[in-house]
């Protein structure tokens, strides 16, 4: 899927947190949006996904070289963020069927194929509301990367998250990645460190790093 940003910007109250970026995601492109905390990158992730209004400008979307209407462009799209609740009241089996009511999984992937992927077969009758942190990461990151969609987007993506939930995060960005748009928000070298195009964000605007 490409984006497109045309001099977005989003305004809390008098303050500019993103403005004036303009950029363009190309299809099957891995990114890296960097910056401190506080930057703006995850409200420029958020616009991205349709998930705040834009203050101005626009954000477009294309699949196939054919425009996509925002308002379609949730179901072909998935996010991994901390900010972002899983229904806690379900099961991790009552979640994964839930969710494919409304994005399928790749290759048809059963629920047992998803569990052994994740390693998170143990708890498939456990109510998400007693995962650890860490597992809800692994949970939310398990259903970005393998929902059938052409478009990542990967908040923080190893928040709360082990050594050994880092290394599987590495593993699945590798073999999920491509073939797909990536954009990575992170302030951390290792999680896009196989990423070829870095962007920063500066004093509310987007700059392409040399």
């Amino acid at each position: 899927m490409q984006i497109s940003l045309e001099k977005v910007g989003k305004k809390f109250n008098r303050d500019w947190i993103v403005r004036g970026a303009s950029f363009t995601f190309a299809p099957g492109g891995a990114y890296a949006i960097t910056g401190p905390n506080g930057s703006g990158k995850s409200t420029l992730l958020q616009l991205i996904a349709g998930l705040l209004p834009v203050t101005e400008g626009t954000v477009g979307y294309a699949e196939a070289g054919r425009p996509l209407p925002a308002e379609g462009a949730f179901r072909r799209l998935a996010v991994a963020a901390p900010y972002l609740e899983l229904i806690e009241e379900f099961t991790l089996t009552e979640l994964l069927r839930f969710h494919r009511q409304f994005k399928p999984l790749v290759g048809g992937l059963s629920d047992a194929g998803f569990l052994e992927i994740t390693a998170l077969h143990a708890a498939r009758h456990k109510p998400v509301r007693h995962f650890s942190s860490g597992m809800k990461t692994r949970v939310k990151l398990g259903l970005a990367f393998l929902s059938d969609v052409p478009l990542l987007l990967l908040d923080e993506p190893t928040s709360n998250l082990d050594a050994a939930g880092t290394a599987w995060y590495a593993r699945m960005l590798q073999t999920y990645g491509p073939g797909r748009t990536v954009i990575i928000c992170s302030n951390q070298p290792y999680e896009y460190e196989s990423v070829p195009v870095v962007l920063t964000i500066r004093n509310a605007h987007l700059e392409t790093n040399p």
